[in-house]
């Protein structure tokens, strides 16, 4: 199974449940780069749109690309109002796109999908020789001991899922690993930020959320509805709500 496919299933439910990302992220990008209606800008992966507004809100030439045809769809109707915006469904790597055309190229909770090799070879193929790129990701966290609703969600995770290596919060050594990684592919000017947040959902809500993760969509469908209907009694035995504690880590940098 191409687990990147996965995402293209339920369009409706991924644009609900999917959460966006924090004002001061973008503010953070656009402190960087310096954009205006006339920029072009390029997303990969949009998924349905989360990180996607704020520059179509700019008034930059927004080019999306996305391998879902649902997906795709679903945001060229999302966006229609906007004579800025306009989207490719396709692979990234096969997306017939122009050279050296692209102010600033970003992806959200996405870009780990490309192969590296490929996929910064092609990003730096497509910038203006002074353009930028803003690669960020969001990083849900459920495993606190420290709180009860993670605890209930937790045994049922071990009940499905078995593991034997400990789920552990997002930290600063992955942001230098990250950082290296744009230092290995001939970035400069290398910036990096992280953000935190928690988000409380509903049981319903959650069972939505993880509706949209491809690990839990490659499941068997008799293990995912057990798994989906123990997770919510769990979380509504211990209060109905469930705490995702969230790291946003964003990283920019020049060619």
């Amino acid at each position: 199974m191409d687990l990147r496919k996965t995402f293209n299933s339920d369009e409706y439910n991924y644009d609900k449940s999917r959460p966006a990302y924090p004002k001061e992220l973008f503010e953070d990008i656009f402190d960087y780069v310096k954009l205006s209606g006339n920029s072009n800008v390029l997303e990969i992966g949009i998924g349905t749109g989360q990180a996607t507004l704020p520059f179509l809100n700019k008034g930059c030439n927004v080019t999306a690309v996305e391998l879902g045809d649902k997906l795709a769809s679903y945001c060229a109707q999302k966006y229609s109002h906007f004579d800025n915006f306009s989207i490719i469904n396709s692979d990234f790597i096969e997306a017939d796109l122009p050279e050296k055309s692209f102010d600033l190229i970003y992806s959200a909770t996405a870009f780990h999908w490309i192969p590296k090799d490929s996929g910064y070879a092609k990003i730096k193929s497509l910038l203006k020789s002074n353009g930028a790129v803003a690669l960020f990701w969001n990083h849900p966290f459920v495993s606190s001991v420290s709180d009860e609703t993670n605890l209930a969600s937790m045994a049922v995770y071990e009940k499905y899922r078995p593991n034997d290596k400990t789920t552990v919060e997002f930290d600063s050594i992955k942001c230098q690993e990250q950082i290296n990684e744009l230092k290995q592919y001939g970035f400069t000017n290398i910036k990096s930020k992280v953000y935190k947040r928690i988000r409380r959902l509903t049981s319903e809500e959650y069972i939505s959320l993880i509706k949209t993760y491809s690990d839990h969509n490659a499941l068997p469908e008799k293990v995912r509805k057990a798994f989906e209907k123990d997770m919510k009694k769990a979380i509504d035995d211990v209060g109905g709500v469930i705490n995702i504690y969230d790291t946003i880590d964003l990283y920019l940098a020049s060619i």
